[in-house]
């Protein structure tokens, strides 16, 4: 009798050991439920390696003439056709690709690196700092982004550079107004306060204490910004502002191909696709990431 006691006693500890769980296992739970942004997470992970592996995998060189093919239709020679010189548009996207990904990448990892730090001193310190950080952001978000842009690269010049300078300089406000809010929710909350008075300095409490906090919130936003940073890029390239030729980047594919539009309507459809796929991939990550990561939404 004593060992089946001992036996179900055992039982039901092992179920409350599995029952706990943690936020990392939770998120994952809930992410799993997620089936478009699971679909969009593994479309995204194949363009990661097709950045890497491009130059393996593509049947011709980005810069390989071949003047007997121009304005080829989609033919099994060539997957997605020629542009106006014979070059074989499948090979110019795909490595095209790790392009305009970097792009995105750098631009908004730069923006969400500033903007963390200028949130968090905005909202712990406030004041006079406060006001001239938050001063600074309106005024950014007093132009569309892509107007922003377009005037920086005016002033810096065209290149992929620049553009990325470009577009972290219109991204960073959105991180700093993001964080700045979470730290004013939290800064006066117990264990800040407890901190406090153990004698913790500033810097570890905004950074250990308060920025956990917000980084579902962080996490969300960087997934969403690289899918607009990707189409500012490609903007920026199409008005010849971003890319230069010979570079396969996605926008300014699209710039070489609108004037044959009419007459070769694949040079432009396959890159345009291209973009419209990975900005869209990406905001459907966002989407359910911030599913996965509100605390607020119950199953």
């Amino acid at each position: 009798m004593a060992k089946k006691v001992n036996t179900k006693a055992a039982g039901e500890a092992a179920s409350e050991k599995t029952d706990i769980s943690t936020p990392f296992s939770e998120f994952v739970r809930k992410f799993k439920k997620q089936k478009t942004a699971i679909a969009a997470l593994v479309f995204i992970l194949f363009l990661v390696v097709l950045s890497f592996t491009a130059k393996f995998i593509a049947p011709y060189g980005i810069n390989e003439y071949d003047y007997n093919s121009i304005m080829q239709a989609p033919t099994s020679a060539h997957l997605f056709g020629t542009d106006e010189f014979g070059r074989d548009l499948f090979s110019r996207i795909i490595n095209g690709t790790g392009i305009s990904l970097s792009v995105g990448l750098f631009s908004v990892t730069i923006a969400a690196v500033i903007g963390t730090v200028l949130g968090l001193l905005g909202g712990y310190y406030g004041g006079i700092i406060d006001s001239i950080i938050m001063r600074v952001c309106d005024a950014l978000f007093a132009f569309p982004g892509i107007i922003l842009a377009i005037a920086i690269v005016a002033i810096l010049g065209s290149g992929m550079t620049n553009v990325i300078i470009a577009v972290a300089v219109f991204n960073t406000p959105k991180f700093a107004r993001l964080v700045r809010g979470k730290t004013l929710a939290t800064k006066n909350s117990v264990f800040v306060q407890a901190a406090k008075n153990i004698g913790a300095g500033d810097m570890r409490i905004l950074f250990k204490h308060i920025l956990p906090s917000a980084v579902p919130d962080i996490i969300v936003q960087y997934s969403m910004s690289i899918g607009s940073s990707i189409l500012t890029a490609s903007s920026l390239s199409f008005l010849g502002m971003g890319a230069q030729p010979p570079t396969p980047e996605w926008g300014l594919l699209l710039s070489n191909g609108r004037t044959y539009m009419m007459s070769s309507w694949h040079i432009t459809m396959f890159p345009g696709l291209a973009i419209f796929a990975t900005v869209l991939s990406f905001n459907l990550l966002g989407d359910g990431l911030r599913d996965a990561l509100d605390p607020k939404l119950t199953d």
